[in-house]
């Protein structure tokens, strides 16, 4: 890639700040097109909490009913929201790149299913339908709209992981379930999380240990769900070797952090992107940016206790929203974007209210965000263009209800891929 005709080029033609699918999909994807990219994060973002599903749009309204062809819902949710800056093409594209990225990666035949014809209706770890667009194939048989009847498989140890309120509420929901607890210690400790069980699954004496006290146990379940930590080093070994001992599809429902599935995704994407050259400084944190007009020059983050500044063409930020420090409120509930200072739209009135009583309910802030123009360049209240090389990508841009709409990754995904995109497209 070259700069623009009389600039200097710096040391990178990219520097991507945030490390969640957002940030990493840019990163990547600006990567393998040849760019000298940097990448830089204060921590690993979302990939470790989220439940590793891209879901594109679940409620285009927020509300019920559930959107069941989320393609074509996209086009009705307005010209505020990002999915119209982003484009059905670009939402399209990411999809097909994000799943051709863990063919021969390093999780082995690890595979993602699905696309925007139609949404999964994939259980929680409380048994609530979640849609979801595109999934893990070790997460693909636990859809909801087959009414086949499900074994729940439990761990003594796993304790944030409770089975038979799982069974008990998809039995409510319309699929006969019953749950079994196992007792095994899996890693010799009185208590375990998802990544310990996944761990344990990867040994094959545990695992077949597993799958006959399993089998003792069918009676009569069509399918068998466990909490998501089929292999941490081969979860498509684990799964297929499961199916074949069980003699019926397996499962994974998400859990509690940390999230196996989701750790699949920063692992791929992290090792795509080194494997193309791209450089990856985490626990770094970007503080602020120095400017020259209408561009930043570079980015001035902490790095070892002392500050760094990185130089390069473009900016790509994707630091996400309020729950990840991207936007953050002060003391007296002014809201800021952290990493650049750049103009905040939908913030609150001092005198109107910010969050509702209710956890899962409607906030005022929830749209709160970094409004950006149709090549996602963040702009200022007149619709004006403040930063010309600056690109917004995943949860800090403005207009969207990700918790409502069911619509996080598969904006972080889109968005951070039509960032790259743009880029390469104004740099040939």
């Amino acid at each position: 890639m070259t700069g623009s005709p009389g600039w200097a080029a710096p040391t990178y033609d990219a520097l991507v700040i945030g490390a969640g699918v957002a940030g990493l999909t840019a990163a990547t994807r600006l990567a393998e097109s040849g760019a000298r990219v940097m990448l830089i994060a204060k921590g690993v973002g979302a990939t470790h909490l989220a439940p590793g599903t891209i879901d594109v749009l679940g409620y285009a309204g927020g509300t019920d009913p559930v959107v069941e062809h989320p393609g074509d819902a996209l086009g009705t949710l307005g010209d505020g929201h990002p999915y119209a800056r982003v484009g059905s093409d670009a939402v399209a594209a990411s999809i097909d790149w994000f799943k051709r990225q863990f063919d021969g990666g390093p999780l082995g035949a690890y595979a993602y299913h699905g696309d925007l014809g139609q949404n999964m209706l994939l259980p929680t770890t409380v048994g609530a339908a979640k849609p979801s667009a595109v999934v893990p194939e070790t997460m693909a048989a636990g859809d909801m709209r087959d009414d086949a009847p499900v074994l729940v498989v439990g761990f003594h140890v796993l304790r944030d992981f409770h089975a038979a309120y799982l069974a008990d509420n998809l039995s409510r929901g319309g699929v006969p379930a019953r749950a079994v607890v196992l007792r095994q210690r899996l890693d010799g400790r009185p208590e375990a999380n998802a990544l310990a069980v996944a761990k344990a699954f990867d040994r094959p004496d545990l695992r077949a240990a597993i799958a006959a006290e399993v089998a003792g146990a069918l009676d009569g379940a069509a399918r068998v769900g466990f909490p998501a930590g089929l292999g941490a080093e081969d979860p498509h070994g684990v799964w297929t070797d499961l199916q074949e001992r069980l003699g019926r599809p397996v499962f994974e429902v998400p859990t509690l952090p940390p999230s196996v599935p989701g750790m699949r995704i920063f692992r791929t994407l992290r090792d795509r992107l080194r494997g193309h050259g791209g450089r990856v400084v985490i626990n770094s944190q970007a503080v602020g940016g120095e400017r020259a007009g209408a561009r930043v020059e570079a980015v001035r983050a902490t790095a070892a206790g002392r500050v760094v500044s990185y130089r390069a063409r473009w900016i790509v930020l994707a630091t996400g929203g309020v729950s990840s420090g991207g936007i953050e409120l002060d003391s007296g509930w002014r809201a800021r974007e952290t990493a650049l200072g750049l103009p905040l739209h939908g913030v609150p009135g001092p005198r109107e209210e910010r969050f509702g009583p209710d956890y899962f309910g409607e906030h005022a802030f929830s749209r709160v965000g970094v409004a950006v123009d149709d090549r996602l360049r963040p702009v200022d209240e007149h619709g004006e263009r403040v930063c010309e090389n600056v690109l917004v990508a995943g949860a800090t841009l403005a207009g969207a209800r990700p918790w409502k709409e069911k619509s996080g990754d598969g904006l972080s995904l889109s968005s951070g891929f039509r960032a790259a995109e743009l880029i390469l497209e104004e740099d040939r």
